[in-house]
């Protein structure tokens, strides 16, 4: 599409002679007064404002004010022939991306556009990355209709407007990072960086010079100054996953920059303010961390301002249908293939397993289905034996792992649920390899339907 320009100029000969200039290039409105540019800037979005400053009645200062005011907010070029320097800080002040002085370069007024043409290009990617950004990481992004779920939503979104310090528990696994981006999307900060460090990835020595920073020189191998993770995330939200693993020295710097909000590089001398909020996470219990003296309860009580505790998912199993559907959908358009179908069986059997590795055990699971099923069906007799004779209270905290001191009544239905899969849904097999009757095995099925694969 060719770009537009709109010329505004009480000069008639000035106007026309521009849009002869740069009509090769571009489509060409003319205005001779503020009044008929904003009639033309109602009527239809142009890419570049072109005004003289000085004109009869409304003056370019205020056509910069209309331009700017639209939604489509064209780039704005200034000129005049009383050129001098308050007008032009005036001019760039009220937006206008340059100034020009009478008569007009050709030469350089094309390159002025062209420059502002990429510029507003770069503004609306920029718009619609974040416009992704927020789809992606919005509310709808934590699936789920649980009652635990929906609690962590709604604390989401009481606290995000806040700029107070949060601490996000749970197994790994579990959607930490999720939340802490939730909460940073929903924040007066989205606009402003997420920044994301995994602490136990990283030694002693080179987290304290990713989180703060290091002068050139400060140690062996510092051969330039190095912007640290704290400054990155300057006007944005810093996220620290695995907080329990951080030594007791950079205990100390984190703490000081809760107390001040400022940190020091490693071997600089100058303190530096920030606005970061800081969002950490962990999957270790930090009160026991403390009372073993691991970890700085000083710290703790700083960090711990909002806690959030991610369920796992063997707490949440009414969940797992509408995560498989959304993952499914995820790699199935990925992978160019229909999207996959589960059939009851095997959904109930997902449901019953424990998930020791949670949402992304899950989502593994999910993009293995699709891409080896490339959109057929999946019955239980496909699911791998891991997922059956694992029930999600024999995982549970407290819980009894083994098998053999599960209650006989679990037990029990654990056996004819596998005689059921090695069967493949024929009862009378199923009952031959129990060493009951079919009739049993049919009184047994109606007091637990949730075990029948049969169709």
């Amino acid at each position: 599409m060719v770009p537009s320009v709109l010329i505004v100029d009480d000069e008639k000969h000035t106007r026309e002679g521009l849009k002869q200039a740069l009509a090769e290039n571009y489509d060409v409105s003319l205005a001779a007064s503020a009044d008929e540019a904003f009639n033309l800037m109602d009527a239809q979005p142009f890419d570049v404002v072109l005004t003289d400053l000085r004109m009869p009645g409304k003056s370019g200062l205020k056509v910069i004010d209309k331009a700017l005011g639209l939604p489509s907010r064209p780039a704005v070029l200034m000129m005049t022939a009383y050129g001098n320097i308050d007008t032009a800080v005036e001019a760039m002040r009220r937006g206008a991306v340059d100034f020009m002085t009478k008569p007009v370069n050709i030469e350089r007024l094309d390159v002025l556009i062209r420059r502002a043409l990429k510029a507003k290009s770069l503004e609306v990617e920029v718009q619609q990355l974040h416009e992704r950004l927020d789809e992606k990481f919005d509310m709808g992004a934590i699936v789920g209709e649980s009652p635990l779920l929906k609690e962590v939503i709604e604390r989401v979104k009481k606290v995000a407007q806040s700029k107070a310090t949060i601490l996000i528990e749970g197994e790994s696994g579990t959607g930490k990072e999720l939340v802490a981006q939730a909460i940073h999307q929903s924040s007066p900060r989205s606009r402003g960086p997420f920044v994301a460090v995994h602490c136990a990835s990283l030694s002693e020595s080179l987290l304290e010079s990713e989180l703060f920073g290091h002068e050139k020189g400060s140690f062996t191998g510092a051969t330039e100054r190095r912007i640290g993770r704290f400054e990155s995330a300057d006007g944005g939200t810093l996220f620290l996953d695995e907080i329990g693993e951080i030594s007791g020295s950079i205990q100390v710097k984190l703490l000081r920059f809760l107390e001040t909000k400022a940190i020091d590089r490693v071997g600089g001398s100058k303190t530096i303010e920030l606005d970061v909020r800081l969002v950490t996470a962990t999957n270790r219990n930090l009160e026991e961390l403390v009372r073993e003296g691991k970890f700085r309860e000083d710290l703790y009580f700083r960090l711990d301002v909002v806690r959030f505790v991610m369920p796992p998912l063997r707490k949440r199993p009414e969940d797992i249908p509408a995560l498989m559907a959304h993952f499914i959908r995820i790699y199935s358009e990925e992978n160019g293939v229909p999207p996959l179908e589960l059939e009851a069986g095997a959904m109930r059997t997902l449901q019953s397993y424990s998930w020791p590795g949670n949402i992304r055990e899950l989502r593994n699971f999910c993009e293995n289905a699709v891409v080896l099923h490339k959109g057929g069906k999946v019955t239980e007799f496909d699911l791998d034996p891991r997922f059956r004779g694992s029930p999600a209270s024999a995982s549970e905290p407290g819980g009894q792992g083994d098998a053999q001191t599960l209650s006989v009544e679990h037990n029990e239905k654990r056996i004819l649920r596998e005689a059921l899969i090695k069967s493949r849904g024929n009862r009378t097999k199923a009952a031959e390899l129990m060493g009951i009757s079919r009739r049993t095995l049919h009184r047994k099925l109606s007091q637990w339907p949730e075990l029948d694969v049969v169709d």
